[in-house]
């Protein structure tokens, strides 16, 4: 059957924020270590501890974060900065386009407040929520409060004592959240419609990721995914997941 995209009774409060929360402190243990391990990188490629800290404050990305050590030095590209951290963060597009039909039950000042957490993480919470049903925003808010945070002590940690994880994939860190990500999407409610959109992505981002420009897998796995939901109509696969 299809989603329902009822939001009149879409609401945040503060219950629906520390079920967030809670929910996702389990997994800020890694975002510590990935904290700390940028906390350590950034001071190296030339930024100060102020400036270390004002960065993940601000922007709240690890891996653009991480991609803009890469370009950092006494001449900054300007222009190769800013197509870097749009094509590794394009993938926010559709992750609020997804939110949408959800968000839109809020007044306008929290709705877009809210998506200044988005994360991948508390997004495949909050779409699972979404999904089985569930109208509480805060769990969006709450897992992305828990994320910020434990994202900025790890950085506070890696710049004050100039230690901690630099090379998290030696430990197999690096596909924690992925693998989070992707336990969260199967827990929800899918079809045929939304496995063969996500399938799209997947085989398109792999395809660039070998044959194409660096960081472009992230941009063309979106417009797979966004053109094979186009091309398969809604209706007629709920249709065939409700035949017998």
């Amino acid at each position: 059957m299809p989603l329902s995209q009822d939001t009149s009774h879409t609401r945040l409060d503060a219950a629906g924020v520390a079920s967030g929360f809670r929910r996702m402190a389990p997994l800020c243990l890694f975002v510590v270590v990935f904290g700390m391990a940028f906390g350590v990188a950034a001071p190296g490629a030339g930024l100060s501890q102020l400036q270390t800290l004002a960065m993940s404050a601000l922007v709240f990305a690890g891996s653009a974060q991480f991609a803009a050590l890469d370009l950092w030095g006494p001449e900054i590209p300007l222009i190769a900065l800013i197509a870097t951290t749009l094509a590794i963060n394009a993938r926010h597009l559709l992750m609020g386009a997804a939110l949408y039909p959800w968000l839109k039950g809020l007044p306008t000042a929290p709705r877009y407040a809210s998506m200044l957490l988005v994360s991948d993480s508390n997004w495949a919470m909050a779409i699972g929520d979404f999904q089985r049903g569930e109208r509480n925003v805060g769990v969006l808010v709450g897992g992305g409060i828990a994320l910020w945070l434990a994202w900025m002590l790890g950085t506070l940690i890696g710049v004050t004592f100039g230690a901690g994880v630099s090379s998290p994939q030696r430990f197999g860190l690096d596909v924690i959240m992925g693998c989070f990500l992707l336990a969260v999407l199967l827990g929800g409610k899918t079809d045929r419609r939304i496995l063969a959109c996500w399938m799209a992505a997947g085989l398109a981002a792999v395809a660039a990721l070998k044959w194409l420009p660096d960081n472009t897998h992230v941009i063309v796995g979106a417009i797979a995914g966004g053109v094979a939901g186009l091309l398969i109509p809604p209706k007629a696969s709920a249709a065939q997941d409700d035949a017998p």
